[in-house]
């Protein structure tokens, strides 16, 4: 094998794993603070990918500035779903507690919004016709895709903004000590229900994002989602529990791995290298990548 070959599935295994990256982030932010496995996440990320592609046929928003305008309705909608359903489950107080409501809730959300928008949005696929989706940039031997190479620009730079927040600002110091030690937070005068509201309107907010640049080169229908649930619960634990850093490190080493399990495997068995390199990486480090279990950065 030509050694620009495999530079090339290499590089798009990457660019494809920024995007995986942006999506686990959000999975392990309300992982983190709430210790809610929120099963409805793959939802939102569909909404996100139909949310831009209106913007883009009926405004003519261009997808990747669509994808960042998906942010702020997606987090007013995190909290009014944290507020309306979640909250009564967690109670805003120790989130270990009812954990089978909340995974039967969140599982029920699923299925209700993936049904509703196959009844309301039907379930033909949909694509944007961005102009740069068939498009490459050469870089010596390589052709990068540029739908892909400016989703893993994008997705970087939004993963960079989370890790930022999260350590650098109040808010982000509050998120912290909720998932460190949700007693002692209380007794710090953080508002619990505030902040478990707070980490699962961001988290829906970067999934949503990451279908909106996913929707830059991937067609869009109700059970898009279906095979990226997996893939973002797989980069959580590989990366470690509830970190940011370890969920986008994961994010990257899932697109790695797809990208060269095609060099031996056909395109249906690609998730088969993940899984492989999955339960390797657990069985030397139980804990994943980053080391300590529950820990938010």
């Amino acid at each position: 094998m030509l050694a620009s070959e495999l530079a090339l599935y290499v590089v798009t295994g990457l660019l494809v794993g920024g995007v995986y990256a942006l999506m686990s982030i959000g999975l392990a932010l309300i992982f983190g603070v709430m210790r809610v496995v929120n099963f409805a996440q793959r939802e939102f990320m569909m909404l996100g990918m139909y949310l831009t592609y209106y913007f883009a046929i009926g405004f003519h928003v261009d997808p990747l500035l669509g994808a960042l305008l998906t942010l702020p309705p997606f987090f007013l909608l995190g909290l009014l779903v944290h507020r309306a359903f979640l909250a009564r489950v967690t109670g805003g107080g120790d989130p270990n507690r009812e954990m089978d409501a909340q995974l039967i809730l969140t599982l029920g959300l699923s299925l209700v919004i993936t049904n509703a928008t196959t009844m309301i949005l039907s379930p033909m696929p949909r694509g944007i016709n961005a102009p740069y989706a068939s498009k490459a940039f050469a870089v010596g031997p390589l052709l990068l895709n540029q739908a892909r190479s400016y989703a893993f620009l994008m997705a970087l730079a939004l993963a960079a903004a989370m890790y930022a927040l999260l350590t650098r600002t109040d808010l982000g110091r509050a998120l912290r000590a909720a998932a460190d030690d949700p007693e002692a937070a209380g007794y710090q005068e953080i508002d619990l229900r505030v902040v478990h509201g707070t980490a699962f309107g961001l988290g829906i907010a970067l999934v949503a994002a990451a279908g909106g640049l996913l929707a830059t080169y991937h067609p869009i229908e109700p059970n898009v989602a279906v095979n990226f649930i997996v893939l973002m619960f797989v980069a959580v634990v590989l990366g470690g529990l509830g970190s940011i850093p370890g969920a986008f490190v994961g994010g990257l080493v899932i697109g790695l791995v797809q990208s060269l399990t095609l060099l031996l495997l056909p395109l249906q068995l690609q998730n088969v290298g993940v899984f492989v390199t999955f339960l390797l990486v657990l069985y030397v480090r139980p804990q994943g990548l980053f080391g300590r279990r529950l820990r938010t950065v």
